[in-house]
Order: C-alpha cells, then sequence, then structure tokens
C-alpha cells in the first residue's frame, strides 16, 4: 500500500482534500511499541524502514517530513504527570508513512510520532487519547496507524485472493458497530470478548492506536470508515475518521 495506487491510498488522498492543512501530525504507529512512553522531538526525523523481506523500492521510499520540538513539549506537558521522554533517535516508521506518503506526499506538515507503552492496558491507552483532545483544537492531526485485525500466522502470503477468515469478519464488523454507537467499553475491553478477539489480535500493538482515536472523540461526534475490507484473510483495512 506505501507503493500502490488501490482503493484505500486513494481513499487515504480524498481524506487530505477533506481535512485541510493540520498544523502538525502526532503520530501513534503499532510500530513504536515499548516500554515507557517517549515522543520524537527532532529538527529533522529520520525515515526508517523497519521491515524486511520486500521489494527494494520499498527501502527507497523517503518521507522527509520536518519534526517539531516544540509540539513534542507540548504534548509531554499534556501528559504530566506521566514521564515522557523526548526523544531524538527514533523518526517516523512506516507504520506512519507509509500511509502519510499519500496523504501529504509533498511531505511538508510537520510530523511527531508518540510510542505505546507496551506495559500499560488498554484503559491507559484510551486515556492518553483522551488528554490529547486539545490539539485538535490547535489545529492537529492525530493519527492512530495500524490494524483492527492483524494475524501474520493466518495471513495468505502465496495467495494474493483469499476469502476473509469468519471470525476476522465478525471482529472487524463488531468494531465497527462499536463505534457506530459509542460503545467505548466493548473496545476498551476488547480482551474480553472472546476467541474472535483473541485470533484478531493477537498480540495488542496493531490494535491499540484505534483507543488512542476513540479517546479523541467527543460526545456525539460523527464517525465514518473512509476505507475497509480485509486483505490476505486476516488484515482489516478499516480506517476510522472521527469528526
Amino acid at each position: 500500500n506505501a507503493l500502490e495506487q488501490n482503493v484505500y491510498t486513494r481513499a487515504w488522498q480524498s481524506i487530505s482534500k477533506t481535512l485541510g492543512r493540520p498544523s502538525a501530525v502526532v503520530a501513534v504507529s503499532a510500530h513504536w511499541y515499548l516500554p515507557g512512553t517517549r515522543v520524537t522531538a527532532m529538527e529533522q526525523p529520520r525515515t526508517i524502514h523497519d521491515f524486511a523481506g520486500f521489494p527494494r523500492e520499498l527501502y527507497e521510499v523517503s518521507y522527509p517530513a520536518p519534526g517539531e520540538p516544540a509540539l513534542a513539549r507540548r504534548l509531554a506537558q499534556l501528559l504530566q504527570p506521566l514521564q515522557v521522554q523526548l526523544d531524538e533517535e527514533w523518526g517516523l516508521d512506516h507504520g506512519t508513512w507509509s500511509v502519510l506518503k499519500h496523504v501529504f506526499p509533498a511531505a511538508d506538515v510537520p510530523v511527531i510520532q508518540l510510542s505505546i507503552d507496551a506495559t500499560q492496558a488498554p484503559a491507559f491507552h484510551h486515556e492518553v487519547g483522551q488528554r490529547l483532545a486539545p490539539l485538535r483544537d490547535e489545529g492537529v492531526l492525530v493519527i492512530g496507524s495500524g490494524n483492527v485485525v492483524h494475524n501474520l500466522r493466518t495471513y495468505a502470503w502465496r495467495r494474493r485472493v483469499i476469502e476473509p477468515y469468519d471470525w476476522a469478519v465478525r471482529f472487524d464488523a463488531l468494531v465497527r458497530q462499536a463505534l457506530a454507537s459509542g460503545d467505548q467499553r466493548t473496545l476498551i475491553e476488547y480482551q474480553e470478548l472472546g476467541e474472535d478477539a483473541r485470533l484478531s489480535v493477537p498480540s495488542p500493538e496493531h490494535y491499540l492506536p484505534l483507543l488512542y482515536v476513540l479517546g479523541l472523540r467527543s460526545a456525539g461526534e460523527p464517525v465514518a470508515f473512509p476505507t475497509q475490507g480485509i486483505e490476505g484473510g486476516s488484515i482489516s483495512m478499516l480506517s476510522v475518521q472521527i469528526g
């Protein structure tokens, strides 16, 4: 999807036309998942190619968006008394740039990344999202990049087209229904949803970005789904747009 023009990337491109240009982007990516909370604070974050076994063209992608150290400090302030480390080593991983290169292809909007604390329960991540909500009024776009269903063990690597697994379809639909109805409890307590949730979310890092987005939502605020579908049987391509 980082390289292709398809139904998903065209939808991401159209989002920027309806959003307009934000002052900056805060990205919560599934691929910065570690103990503690960090935020990138460098002037020029590097493009990270954090994957293996893909075509050479993917490793040649550069997304030279500037950083925004002042916004990183503002974010750390919003999250007090939580300790937030200002990080100058990470950069923009593929969870961030593979989407943003379609939404803001000129890479001229400042971008910072917020890590996902691997030691914390789902409710913590929802609360962090709530505490980031003032950034919306400051013209900052907050995005979460992951997959509602993300099971690579069952992904059809060698078969391009495959019918989605029943459990993936059911869990994806349940998440969409809960979002549409404002059922935050179900989304936060997804680990209590049985076998469909266990198969769809075998590890939490790809699901948790959704909870940050959920935390940003005001009561009664509309929700839309610019893209949906399941690829390879077990990867949800659901996009969720608040507001």
